[in-house]
């Protein structure tokens, strides 16, 4: 029973995200990021899913992870580095209760993906981005980019993972 159930919040949780893409935040041709001029991809919203997953603490959200061809590519074939041209993309939410979900669980246990806080990418270019692991970063919220400071902080916290190409998700097929 406790199977069924958590099955039930996952399955929850990946409508949810789907359910609220449109709205991640950021469409294609807007501004790029000052410091990597990396613009938001066209087309993210209809690429993949690589993973999710659930941040806790000062981020508290739930994100989707999608990658282009190229990405998923890599991913299916185990391959790394990641060759040039890959993108991966991070869609943030909060989260909130679903009422309507509990109601059939009979208790609080279910979430669904609420307000959107931003999207990020990471675009492979081993010689444009050589000095932050062959890796560019950006970050978008409302579909503008954040200030320098953050794709700048982005590389620092990606380095613990340089054995996996500087990318944190594993792929959930």
């Amino acid at each position: 029973m406790k199977r069924i159930a958590l099955l039930l919040v996952a399955g929850s949780i990946v409508a949810g995200v789907l359910a609220f893409t449109p709205s991640a935040s950021g469409h294609a041709g807007e501004q790029a990021t000052p410091i990597t001029e990396i613009k938001v991809p066209a087309g993210y919203r209809d690429w993949r899913l690589i993973s999710i997953a659930h941040e806790a603490g000062n981020l508290n959200d739930i994100r989707a992870i999608l990658g282009n061809d190229a990405a998923i590519k890599a991913y299916r074939e185990e391959k790394l580095p990641f060759p040039d041209g890959t993108i991966i993309a991070r869609l943030a939410w909060s989260y909130l209760p679903s009422e309507e979900n509990n109601k059939v669980f009979g208790r609080e246990q279910s979430f669904v993906a609420g307000p959107p806080t931003n999207v990020q990418f990471m675009i492979k270019d081993s010689k444009k981005y050589a000095a932050t692991g062959g890796w560019g970063f950006a970050q978008f919220t409302g579909g503008k980019p954040a200030n320098e400071a953050v794709p700048k902080a982005c590389f620092s916290c990606h380095e613990p993972v340089k054995d996996r190409d500087f990318v944190f998700t594993h792929y959930a097929p």
